[in-house]
């Protein structure tokens, strides 16, 4: 007899492409960092949809936002100003740098496209001493991730992101990440800006050295390069920080948010220093350069502007540092334990990679991917990258108590018993 969750996996197979290699599990409600799927079966979620609910599943504060401007406002577009979406970029400023602007879109990919061709368009009033007229060149970090759409695949220092979408759009190049003589050396005539990741996720949670961002940001202003930071992961109070970048005491001239800025609605947002927003001004133009229909309406707008409100009355940027300096402090411990499973635990608040031999693994869990497939039969969801990297992000409301018990589940996994 068909379960409920065999019913749903059927008719999305009938009705969906398969892009994802999906685990057959269908979710159906939530709380916190509590999931169940279609079968009643719970599970505890340390990874927090990719990061994108930041609160938490159903967050009553958010759910009653949500309730509250369905019924006043929903959507009436770019070409009319909206309360939750000024809100939004008041509240956005605030937490980033004095005269900060924002661009309001509908995911990571289309922030990150914002700031690119931002960046261009500072090139093309920028030429410099480029052999073409105007500097458009984006110098990226290898194992980076950026995006899906053409020009964030470019930006992406991943060639299985790009590969069977050829040709890509040019004018990106990659150098390692954290090594800033080979960036020096990349940068030339037609450089216009570097797009890093502070804290590379997809790349497996790969942490900077404590001076790289600053080298960065000096050698972006010796040479009149914009630093876009990509911020898709790491912001919100995810890191400790309102947005990761602070954490090395920086100022980029532009980055990006999602994921947890909409706490799991669509919402992407490119912010940018106030003196480059008139490059993007259709009065600088006499047309739109940029836009977007569904970007900040009044939904997302107004859930956004709860999240930050929640996030300071709570303290969530001191409780994540706290919790996420516990964390690694408790995988440190595991790792000892780990008979050299664990090879490395890295990361910064609660957006933790621990890195895995796994060689050293029992046969039948193989590699990291076979970890998380372990773990979720358990009811722990976390997330595999890269084939030797787990991470764990849970939401900024876990409990200690929820994270002790996802931890022993794991160990356990690792320990093959």
């Amino acid at each position: 007899m068909a379960t409920p969750t065999d019913t749903i996996l059927a008719r999305q197979d009938a009705f969906m492409t398969n892009n994802y290699a999906r685990v057959p599990v269908a979710m159906v409600r939530g709380n916190g960092a509590d999931l169940w799927d279609a079968d009643g079966k719970q599970y505890l979620d340390l990874f927090a949809g990719f990061g994108a609910p930041i609160l938490g599943h159903c967050h009553p504060e958010l759910v009653e936002a949500v309730h509250a401007q369905a019924q006043k406002l929903w959507h009436v577009g770019n070409l009319l100003h909206t309360e939750p979406q000024t809100h939004l970029a008041e509240a956005i400023s605030k937490h980033a740098f004095p005269g900060a602007k924002c661009f309001f879109s509908h995911s990571g990919a289309d922030a990150n496209e914002a700031a690119i061709k931002l960046a261009r368009l500072y090139g093309n009033k920028n030429p410099g001493k480029s052999p073409h007229g105007h500097r458009y060149g984006v110098v990226t970090a290898t194992a980076s991730f950026h995006g899906r759409s053409f020009a964030t695949m470019g930006a992406t220092g991943q060639p299985k992101i790009r590969e069977g979408f050829e040709p890509i759009v040019p004018g990106f190049s990659y150098v390692p990440f954290n090594d800033i003589d080979a960036l020096k050396a990349a940068i030339d005539d037609n450089t216009v800006a570097v797009m890093l990741e502070p804290i590379q996720g997809e790349g497996g949670v790969n942490m900077p050295s404590d001076n790289y961002l600053k080298q960065v940001r000096k050698l972006c202003d010796e040479r009149d390069c914009l630093l876009i930071c990509d911020e898709v992961w790491t912001g919100v109070a995810r890191t400790g920080k309102n947005f990761a970048h602070q954490l090395w005491d920086i100022t980029p001239d532009i980055f990006t948010l999602a994921k947890g800025v909409g706490g799991g609605l669509a919402l992407g947002v490119m912010v940018c220093k106030g003196e480059l927003a008139p490059l993007f001004d259709w009065r600088t133009h006499g047309r739109a350069v940029h836009g977007t229909t569904l970007g900040g309406n009044c939904l997302t707008a107004a859930v956004a502007v709860k999240i930050w409100e929640i996030v300071d009355r709570d303290g969530l940027v001191a409780r994540s540092a706290k919790l996420g300096d516990k964390l690694k402090a408790d995988m440190k411990a595991m790792q000892a334990r780990s008979n050299g499973v664990i090879t490395d635990v890295r990361g910064a608040g609660l957006f933790v990679g621990v890195e895995l031999d796994n060689s050293k693994l029992k046969p039948e869990i193989k590699d990291a991917p076979g970890v998380f497939k372990e773990c979720l039969k358990r009811g722990l969801l976390i997330n595999a990258t890269q084939g030797t990297t787990l991470r764990i992000a849970p939401c900024l409301t876990v409990t200690e108590a929820q994270m002790d018990a996802g931890l022993k589940i794991l160990e356990g996994v690792l320990a093959g018993k």
